[in-house]
């Protein structure tokens, strides 16, 4: 019922926002005598900072068009080579034209399948680009996946990695992000005892425990004082009407980003107070850094 209850509070708000649009194009209009004044943008700043807390924000884009090699911009295009119902195997292809042919290492990032979309890893993908042939698991909103398409469990999370690592072929390293630290190990284990020639170069896991005994953190403290039962009845929702994934049980973003927010949320109070005073003051430095961290952040998959 709270994925159904979260839509329902979507669409409540919709002529909500669609009132304090209206307001904030009145008070900052040009011929308006006010505009300009400390109340017209104290009312601004406000509709603003609503704007930004109630809207619900889709996948960002990557919006990598170039690199630097050798001094010189390459361009780079975005290319889907493997499409499967859950996942598509994106390849960041660096136009040979301009520096000619590379030999570069391959490498296949995989990206968090928890909550945010692969895009979070831009930066990585942005500084690794120049000296690396690369290659990211893009993966697809649950709740765009029809029912049809079969459950998406542990087992084929390893054996997804375990079909890109042979579509990619010998000699790629793997580096998995977090959450994919557990499924691509088990894959590479796979590899290995079969001899697979396409098993990883090298395996690089960053930021994921894989004996969640060790360091424990909040996380780990619930997971295990829960059953999976609890779990299964808080956490777990069926895609309500009107999306392609319609009765698809899943793990929904909100739930996760909900999660997220609570464990920092002074930090995410102070940030949007931060956001109306540099709105009232005309900071748009500021402004505009918040935003693009919060429509990041803010994006998020079943």
């Amino acid at each position: 019922m709270q994925y159904y209850a979260y839509e329902a509070t979507h669409a409540f708000l919709s002529p909500m926002r669609m009132g304090v649009k209206l307001a904030r194009q009145a008070f900052d209009a040009p011929f308006n005598p006010m505009s300009g004044t400390s109340f017209a943008r104290n009312v601004t700043a406000a509709c603003d900072v609503f704007e930004q807390v109630t809207r619900r924000y889709g996948k960002p884009e990557w919006g990598i068009k170039a690199t630097k090699l050798h001094g010189l911009s390459v361009p780079v295009t975005e290319e889907i080579v493997l499409s499967k119902p859950f996942c598509r195997l994106l390849h960041f292809d660096r136009d040979e034209r301009v520096v000619g042919k590379r030999y570069d290492p391959k490498v296949l990032i995989i990206a968090p399948m928890s909550g945010h979309y692969a895009t979070l890893l831009r930066g990585t993908v942005e500084a690794m680009l120049p000296e690396h042939n690369l290659y990211i698991t893009d993966w697809i909103d649950a709740r765009d996946v029809p029912l049809y398409a079969g459950n998406f469990a542990l087992d084929d999370f390893i054996d997804t990695i375990v079909e890109f690592l042979q579509f990619l072929g010998p000699n790629t390293h793997v580096i998995a992000v977090c959450q994919p630290s557990v499924p691509a190990l088990a894959a590479a284990a796979v590899l290995a005892k079969n001899d697979d020639p396409c098993q990883p170069a090298s395996l690089t896991l960053m930021g994921g425990p894989i004996d969640t005994r060790r360091n424990e953190t909040k996380v780990n403290k619930l997971a295990r004082e829960k059953s999976l039962a609890w779990f299964e009845r808080n956490v777990i929702s069926h895609v309500p009407f009107g999306n392609a994934g319609f009765m698809r049980r899943v793990y929904p973003g909100f739930v996760q980003l909900t999660g997220f927010m609570t464990m920092n949320m002074d930090r995410h109070l102070n940030a949007h107070v931060d956001l109306f005073n540099n709105l009232v003051k005309g900071d748009h430095d500021s402004v505009e850094q918040h935003k693009q961290f919060y429509e990041e952040y803010l994006a998020v998959m079943d």
